[in-house]
Formats: structure tokens, sequence, C-alpha cells
């Protein structure tokens, strides 16, 4: 069977701290998007379908967008990547253990979580 891929629910926006407050500003002040609450202390909005993820991210100079793709098992599709070349970047982020998802990085440095829908 193929390893299949779909996109997933969550963009994370990965901000540094200078440019953090202005854009959370921005999109519920400006925008107007609606703000998720449920994730604790998490700056999440409703972006259409999906969920858009601000984070501080010290350490880089400008925006990053990370997407998430969604597989039905991690570890063939981990397999998968790894036969495909596709370069991992667990470091990027620590997941907790036990987590069904990992973070590759794409050709023009996109960085994807790869993830089981539960994986959570």
């Amino acid at each position: 069977m193929k390893t299949k891929f779909a996109g997933g629910i969550d963009i994370a926006l990965k901000l540094p701290p200078h440019q953090f407050e202005e854009t959370v500003i921005f999109y519920r002040d400006v925008i107007g998007l609606k703000q998720i609450t449920e994730k604790g202390t998490a700056i999440g909005f409703e972006f259409g379908p999906v969920n858009l993820w601000i984070d501080v991210a010290s350490g880089i100079s400008q925006a990053e967008l990370w997407l998430e793709l969604f597989t039905d098992n991690f570890s063939e599709a981990a397999k998968y990547l790894r036969d495909a070349g596709v370069v991992r970047c667990d470091a990027i982020e620590p997941l907790a253990e036990g987590f069904r998802g990992g973070w590759i990085i794409s050709p023009a440095n996109i960085v994807h979580m790869v993830r089981e829908p539960d994986a959570w």
C-alpha cells in the first residue's frame, strides 16, 4: 500500500520576538480573525478551514511559515520519506515522547510536521 499524505489543519507562523506582538494585533484587531482560546497560552486564530498559530521563536531574524501534513501511519510515512531522500529535522522543536509524528524540511526549506491525525 502506498503511503498517503493530506494537508493538516494547523499552520504555524514562527516569529522573532520583535515581530510577535504587532503580528498578534494585526490578525486579532486589524483583520478581525476569531482567536482560539481553548489551547491555554498558545496564540491561535481561525484561518478559514485551518488554524493559524503564532509562536515566538528566539534565534530567528525573520518570520518562518511551518505547515502540517497528516498520514495514517507515521512509522510507514517516515520510512517512505527517508527512502525518498527527505531530510528529517526533529531537533528543530521538541515533541512529546510517544508522539506519532516528526519534523521534515522541504527542498525550499519549509518545515513540515508530519503526524497521525490523533498524534497528540
